[in-house]
């Protein structure tokens, strides 16, 4: 019975892949314009400027930062893992939620996808698998001008490199859940001021712990902490079993975002 049913379910799992596949496809050959490479471009600067302003600026006066095992670190080796979370967080966000929402709302673009063998769960991983693209190529950017700065070492940057990708996965099935109850253009305001919310305070220039007790448990349930977390203890060389909890975390909030996206993508879309 076992020898029956596995086949066929990776015959089955492997199909979705390849229609997922080819929805990312889709949008690789949509991205060879010039003119949305400028957009990737420009979006990968923002947190190398707040790296430069806050990290080296306020860092020749913080000077140098303590890690939990004693070492001695510069300042903008502490704040460089959190904007390198913030950049594939950023990467993931802007695919998942403004132009997914574009996408689907105003271009109806999945409306003729559908005509295909393509099912919404597969539209949705299709698009977070392009958000995965865009947002590692603001990681491995972006870790190369850490290792450029003495922020890290190219063995710690290798390592940490998958962990930036578990950081877009996170955002972008939740971005791409949260577009899907997105009414129009004017709720991407609420978005934005989450998001810049997310980025000042999860641990990206202070630590959690610096924090009032109250608000430290509320940052502690943020996904971008535990993604500041994980890239701080892998570009640092800080391991510890607690980075597998922040992995966990980022997969399990990505599994739901993924689900309610693929759902609410149907509900939307065969209406």
């Amino acid at each position: 019975m076992v020898t029956l049913v596995l086949p066929r379910l990776a015959a089955r799992a492997e199909q979705r892949f390849q229609r997922a596949a080819a929805v990312t496809g889709r949008n690789v050959t949509a991205a060879r314009h010039f003119g949305y490479w400028w957009v990737l471009v420009s979006g990968f600067f923002e947190p190398v400027l707040y790296l430069l302003s806050i990290g080296v600026g306020v860092g020749a006066l913080i000077k140098s930062f303590t890690l939990p095992d004693g070492r001695v670190i510069p300042y903008a080796a502490f704040v460089a893992p959190a904007m390198l979370a913030a950049s594939a967080m950023n990467g993931a966000l802007a695919e998942t939620t403004m132009n997914f929402f574009g996408k689907m709302k105003y271009l109806r673009l999945y409306d003729g996808v559908l005509a295909t063998p393509v099912k919404p769960f597969e539209i949705a991983l299709g698009e977070l698998m392009w958000a995965l693209v865009r947002g590692s190529i603001y990681s491995v950017a972006f870790l190369g001008l850490m290792v450029a700065m003495g922020l890290t070492s190219a063995g710690w940057a290798l390592v940490a490199l998958p962990a930036t990708v578990i950081v877009g996965l996170a955002f972008g099935g939740m971005g791409m859940a949260i577009a899907t109850y997105v009414r129009s253009w004017q709720d991407f305001d609420y978005i934005m001021v989450v998001q810049f919310a997310l980025f000042l305070f999860s641990g990206t220039f202070a630590p959690a712990g610096s924090y009032p007790l109250v608000m430290q448990i509320v940052v502690q349930l943020t996904p971008l902490y535990h993604g500041v977390e994980l890239l701080r203890g892998l570009t640092t060389g800080v391991l510890g079993w607690g980075l597998l909890g922040h992995t966990a975390y980022l997969i399990a909030f990505a599994s739901i975002g993924l689900a309610i996206a693929s759902r609410r993508m149907a509900v939307l879309l065969y209406k």
